[in-house]
C-alpha cells in the first residue's frame, strides 16, 4: 500500500496513533496520570515494543518512528549522535540534540545551553519511553521544543538473568547481558552491551560498550531511594556527508577527506543520579534528585591544513573534558479548590557544565589525522536555575485546567587561555532569563473521549557553540546572538474504545501552530567554522494523526501521519565566507531545512504469546531540504521492513529468535541531511537490504 493510501485512509477516519499499550501513568507534565488524561500530545513506548520486532536494541529511530511529529533519523555515523526533531524543532542540527530536551531516567542528558546527546541510553533495559510535544514542552525550560524520556525499567520477581545476541549485515554484531529482581524491599536492574560494526559505508566503523544499572531502596511505606548509574566508552570513524555527486555516483563511499584526515570520534561518560522521594503528612509528597558526571570527547575533523594556517583558526582536533551535575527539589500536594481536587507541583531546579576545551592542528609536519600544535585552550561554564509552579484543577467531573510557570535563567561565562598573536582574548559571559507560562484546559466529551487546547511560551538559548565566534572575525564571543521566542498553541482530541476480550484501539490528533521570534540561524560557514544570526520570524504549523488497536487472534496495527509546514517568515542574508562579503539572501516562504512535509508510519504484526511471530513495517518520507536557500534536497523515500520470529520455553528457560529485513526493495535514498554543510556534503545515505538475526533467552531462578 502506498503512503498517499496510508494518508487518506487517516484522513477519512479522522484516527491518530497513541502506541496501543497496557494502561500506563506519565510525567510528561511532572504529575502522574494516564496519557489519555493529559492535556498535550503525549506518546509512550513501553519495553516490549523497544525490543520487539526483532529490533537490535541499538538506536531509538528503531522505535520512534511510530510517534507523530518526531523526525528521528538513523545516521549511519556514531560520531555523529541520531539526528531528532520534534516538529521541525532540532532539525538544523549539524551534530548532537539541538532545541529537544532529552532525560535519563530523569537525569538531563541535554545540558544547560541545550546541546544534547543519546549515547548512554540503554534500550535493552528500558522500561518505557515517553515523548511530550507541543506547549507543555516549555515546562522543562531552555530548548524545550520537545521532551523525550527513557526510564529505565524496575526489577520484579525474583531473579532473573536474560542474555541476547543480535547479527547482522556490515559485521553487526551486539551482545548484551543483564540481571533483574526484587527481594525485601531491594530492586535491581543490571546490564552491560557491546555494539561493534563495520558500517554500511566506508570509513563508519564503530565500538561501544554501555553499562547501566538501577536500584530501588524501599526504606518504609513512605520513603523511596533510586539510585541509577551508567557508562559508556565508544569509538568511531566519521565518513562525513557526500556531496550530491558523490550520493549518486556511490552511497557507500567516504569523502577523501575522511581518509586523508582519518576522522573519527573517542567518547567516555560516567554518570550517577540519586532520586528520594517522601510521603509527608497529609498525603504531600517531597521529591529531591542528585546528579553528576563526565564526559571526555576527541574529535578529529577534517578541516584542509592552509585553513588552520589562518592564526585565528582553532584547529582541526576537539577535546572536551565535561563535568555536569545539577539537582531537582520537588514538592508535590493534593488538596482542593473549590471543593474541586486540585494537584500542585513545585519545584526548583538547577544544572551546571563545565567544558575545558582545546583545540590542535589535525596534523604534523606532512602526517594527517594526529594531534599537533595547540590552537584553542579555554575554560567554559554554563549554568541554569529554574524555578517552577504548575496545577491540575479538575473544577468540575468534566472539566479540567492545567497550567504552570517557570522562569529560566541561564548564565555563560569563557575564559581564554590561549591569547597568542592575532588571536586575542575570546573571554566573556553573557545570561539570557524568560518567563515561561503554559496552560490547557481538557473536556470528556465522553468516558472515551477527550478533547484538549493548550497554549504556552518557549524560548531557546544559543549554545557554546553558536556563541564561540563573531560573524566580523574579532576577539570575543558573539553576545550580539539572542535567544529566540515561541508562542506555541494547540488544539487535540484523544479517544479510546475497549471491546470484547483484548480488543482495544486508542487514538489521538492535533492540530498546532508554532510562531518563532529570532529564529537562531546560520549566519557563515567557511573552514570548518560557523557563526551564527538571529533570522527573524519562523512558523511552524501541522497537523498529527495516529492510530492504534489490538484485534482478534493477537493481531496489531499502528498508522502515524505527520504533516508539517516549516517557513521563514522573513527574509535574511548569509553568507559562505567570514567575515560576510558576499551576502545571499533567504526570501521569506523558504521551508527550514532538515523538515519533511509529510511522514508515514504503519505496522501490523501477529504477536501471540508463545509460538510464531510476524509482521511488517512501513515507513515513508516527502523530500528534506538540506539547506536554507532550499536549492537542493533529499529526495523522498518509501521503505518496507519484514520480521518473523519463534517464542517458546525449554528446561526453564524462555527463548525468542527473530529475523528482520529492512529496506526490503533495496531502495537508495538519503536517510538524514548535514543542513548548511559549507563544503556541499549534504547527504548521508541510508543502508540498502539489510538484515538483523537477535537471539535472547531469560532463565529465572
Amino acid at each position: 500500500m502506498k503512503g498517499a493510501a496510508f494518508a487518506s485512509l487517516l484522513s477519512a477516519t479522522g484516527l491518530a496513533l497513541s502506541q496501543t499499550l497496557p494502561q500506563v501513568t506519565v510525567s510528561a507534565t511532572r504529575t502522574e496520570a494516564a496519557p489519555f488524561d493529559v492535556p498535550a500530545s503525549v506518546d509512550v513506548i513501553d519495553g516490549e515494543q523497544l525490543r520487539s520486532a526483532g529490533r537490535p536494541e541499538i538506536n531509538l529511530s528503531e522505535s520512534l518512528v511510530f510517534v507523530p511529529g518526531v523526525s528521528a533519523r538513523d545516521r549511519q555515523n556514531y560520531a555523529q549522535d541520531m539526528q531528532l526533531s520534534i516538529r521541525g524543532f532540532g532539525a538544523r542540527s549539524t551534530f548532537g540534540v539541538r532545541g529537544v530536551r532529552i532525560y535519563v531516567d530523569g537525569i538531563p542528558a541535554t545540558m544547560p545551553d541545550g546541546q544534547g546527546q543519546l549515547s548512554n541510553i540503554d534500550l535493552t533495559t528500558a522500561g518505557r519511553v515517553e515523548v511530550l510535544r507541543g506547549p507543555f514542552s516549555a515546562l522543562y525550560g531552555n530548548s524545550s521544543g520537545g521532551v523525550v524520556q527513557v526510564f529505565t525499567e524496575t526489577g520484579e520477581g525474583p531473579p532473573l538473568v536474560t542474555g541476547s545476541l543480535a547479527v547482522g549485515s556490515n559485521g553487526l554484531y551486539r551482545p548484551g547481558l543483564r540481571a533483574s529482581g526484587s527481594s525485601q524491599g531491594l530492586s535491581y536492574v543490571v546490564s552491560a552491551n557491546n555494539l561493534a560494526s563495520d558500517g554500511w559505508r566506508e570509513h563508519s566503523e564503530v565500538s561501544r560498550g554501555l553499562g547501566n544499572a538501577r536500584l530501588d531502596i524501599k526504606r518504609s511505606e513512605d520513603s523511596n531511594w533510586t539510585v541509577v548509574a551508567n557508562a559508556i566508552e565508544m569509538h568511531a570513524q566519521d565518513p562525513l556527508g557526500l556531496t550530491r555527486a558523490q550520493f549518486e555516483a556511490d552511497p557507500r563511499s567516504a569523502d577523501s577527506s575522511a581518509t586523508q584526515f582519518n576522522t573519527r570520534k573517542s567518547v567516555r561518560q560516567n554518570q550517577l543520579g540519586v532520586i528520594h522521594e517522601d510521603r509527608l503528612a497529609g498525603g504531600d509528597r517531597l521529591r529531591l534528585m542528585l546528579y553528576g558526571g563526565q564526559r571526555d570527547t576527541t574529535q578529529y575533523q577534517a578541516i584542509p591544513v592552509a585553513t588552520q594556517l589562518n592564526p585565528l583558526h582553532p584547529g582541526g582536533v576537539i577535546g572536551l573534558e565535561r563535568q555536569y551535575g545539577g539537582a531537582d527539589l520537588r514538592w508535590i500536594s493534593n488538596t482542593t479548590l473549590a471543593q474541586a481536587p486540585l494537584e500542585l507541583v513545585a519545584g526548583l531546579s538547577y544544572d551546571r557544565m563545565q567544558e575545558l576545551r582545546k583545540g590542535w592542528q589535525n596534523f604534523e609536519g606532512t602526517e594527517l589525522g594526529v594531534q599537533g600544535a595547540l590552537r584553542r585552550d579555554e575554560d567554559n561554564v554554563v549554568s541554569n536555575l529554574d524555578p517552577y509552579l504548575q496545577g491540575v484543577w479538575k473544577f468540575t467531573p468534566r472539566w479540567s485546567l492545567t497550567a504552570g510557570l517557570r522562569r529560566s535563567s541561564v548564565k555563560f561565562s569563557s575564559s581564554d587561555n590561549y591569547v597568542v598573536g592575532a588571536n586575542g582574548n575570546d573571554s566573556g559571559s553573557v545570561q539570557y532569563g524568560a518567563t515561561l507560562p503554559v496552560a490547557a484546559l481538557m473536556f470528556a466529551l465522553s468516558p472515551q473521549t477527550h478533547w484538549y487546547a493548550s497554549w504556552g511560551r518557549g524560548f531557546e538559548t544559543p549554545t557554546f557553540n553558536e556563541l564561540a565566534y563573531r560573524p566580523d572575525g574579532t576577539a570575543g564571543l558573539n553576545f550580539a546572538l539572542k535567544p529566540s521566542r515561541s508562542n506555541n498553541l494547540e488544539f487535540g482530541a484523544k479517544g479510546r474504545l475497549n471491546g470484547a476480550g483484548d480488543r482495544r484501539s486508542e487514538w489521538s490528533a492535533a492540530v498546532f501552530q508554532t510562531d518563532t521570534d529570532e529564529e537562531i540561524v546560520t549566519l557563515t560557514n567557511s573552514g570548518g567554522r560557523s557563526t551564527f544570526q538571529n533570522a527573524g520570524a519562523t512558523r511552524r504549523r501541522g497537523v498529527e494523526l495516529a492510530w492504534g488497536a489490538s484485534l482478534a487472534r493477537n493481531w496489531q496495527v499502528q498508522l502515524a501521519q505527520t504533516w508539517l509546514d516549516a517557513r521563514y517568515r522573513d527574509a535574511f542574508d548569509t553568507c559562505n565566507t567570514t567575515p560576510c562579503t558576499r551576502p545571499v539572501t533567504i526570501p521569506a516562504g523558504n521551508r527550514i531545512p532538515g523538515t519533511a512535509q509529510a511522514m508515514t508510519a504503519a505496522q501490523i504484526a501477529w504477536q501471540p504469546v508463545r509460538g510464531w511471530r510476524a509482521g511488517a513495517e512501513f515507513r515513508q518520507s516527502a523530500k528534506v531540504y538540506v539547506n536554507d536557500a532550499n536549492s537542493d534536497a533529499a529526495g523522498s523515500f518509501s521503505t518496507w521492513a519484514l520480521h518473523a520470529g519463534y517464542v517458546f520455553d525449554v528446561k526453564g528457560w524462555a527463548l525468542a529468535a527473530t529475523a528482520r529485513v529492512d529496506n526490503l526493495f533495496d531502495r537508495r535514498y538519503a536517510g538524514s541531511v548535514i543542513v548548511n554543510e559549507s563544503n556541499g556534503r549534504y547527504f548521508e545515505s541510508a543502508p540498502g537490504r539489510s538484515y538483523v538475526l537477535k537471539l535472547v533467552g531469560s532463565y529465572a531462578f
